[in-house]
């Protein structure tokens, strides 16, 4: 295999993107480990005042999630959501975000966002880390990132995930979410919001295992609670495609019915996260290594499906938005693939 090494003279603005990158990469699996581990070794080896904080904060974050399933309702701390180190993150690609139509604050959205990739940075950073560019283009608008319920039930990490507008995809959490009041004068947006968006990577651990450079492969056919949730809440359902974002990583080839594909699939049953082993890049050169490629991600927001509320949503209604959500999402697809994806001719959307 032929090495192919970055050149030594390097700006240090790209410097600090990479290190930042590196970071982000690599967070929740440090924040996953330091965290048990800080909590473990406190109550083996602590004194009686450790030992006593790290069982009132362990009894906090029980009862709090219980109540509030580990939801921030603002934007929270702002600082932690667009600085200066979280630019150079979405700068190491670029990420981009484009917007097609309005979305008016006064209603509630749920992204239905594809493709997951290895890691949705994407998604990740337009409406998580970053989101200068989206209060920009959306106003008044709150975005938030959904992921799995047990990521807030670890010490420590929960509050670096909460900060960075991550919220549980758990039933609770998102009808928390998406019934909260569109009303300006309502006490709940008194920081100047009127709406909340929650993304939603639907495809989940299983499309991140179809997840190679090129080859965007959603999965989706059988996927309707995001449908039913949004019925159940009233919620617009907005369509969202990052381009590029399955080529800033490879990984080990896993095809159907392969030794490493079985392996996912088993770890994925049991705790609801893949194994993927990631191909990317180094610090110093572009063929191996934990670092994503950089490459341009454009995240398409397209335009809301609107629904009909109802509290026991109908199987011939959720299957007919089910279907305008995967027309629309081939439409921005053929849309735009020319625009965004380099060598786009032969690149084809599959659903499955």
């Amino acid at each position: 295999m032929k090495i192919e090494w970055a050149p030594l003279k390097v700006s240090p603005a790209r410097r600090l993107q990479t290190f930042v990158t590196a970071l982000f990469t690599m967070a929740f699996l440090v924040l996953l480990f330091c965290s048990y581990l800080f909590v473990a070794a406190s109550l083996f080896y602590g004194g009686l005042v450790l030992r006593s904080l790290i069982l009132i904060y362990l009894v906090y974050m029980y009862v709090d999630h219980k109540r509030t399933h580990s939801i921030i309702d603002s934007n929270g701390w702002m600082l932690n959501r667009t600085n200066t180190l979280h630019r150079s993150y979405r700068n190491y690609f670029p990420v981009e975000l484009v917007k097609t139509v309005e979305l008016p604050p006064n209603r509630n959205y749920i992204l239905a966002s594809f493709p997951h990739g290895i890691l949705g940075t994407g998604i990740g950073i337009n409406m998580g880390v970053e989101i200068s560019k989206w209060l920009e283009l959306f106003p008044k608008i709150r975005p938030k990132v959904g992921t799995l319920d047990q990521h807030f039930q670890v010490p420590f990490m929960r509050e670096a995930l909460r900060s960075w507008g991550l919220v549980s995809v758990s039933k609770g959490a998102l009808i928390h979410m998406l019934t909260k009041s569109n009303d300006p004068k309502h006490a709940d947006n008194r920081d100047g919001f009127t709406s909340n968006a929650v993304a939603i990577l639907v495809g989940g651990a299983q499309e991140a295992m179809d997840s190679h450079p090129g080859q965007y492969t959603l999965t989706l056919k059988s996927r309707k609670g995001f449908v039913k949730m949004a019925i159940r809440t009233g919620s617009s359902i907005v369509p969202s495609f990052s381009f590029g974002e399955v080529d800033i990583f490879d990984q080990v080839p896993n095809p159907p019915n392969s030794l490493v594909r079985r392996v996912q699939s088993v770890v994925k049953k049991l705790t609801g996260v893949a194994p993927l082993i990631p191909v990317g890049r180094g610090f110093f050169n572009y063929t191996f290594g934990f670092l994503p490629q950089r490459r341009r991600i454009v995240q398409v927001v397209g335009s809301p499906i609107d629904v009909v509320q109802s509290a026991e949503p109908d199987a011939a209604y959720v299957d007919k938005i089910h279907g305008q959500v995967m027309e629309a999402l081939q439409k921005m697809f053929d849309q735009y693939k020319e625009q965004y994806i380099p060598q786009s001719k032969n690149t084809k959307l599959i659903i499955q």
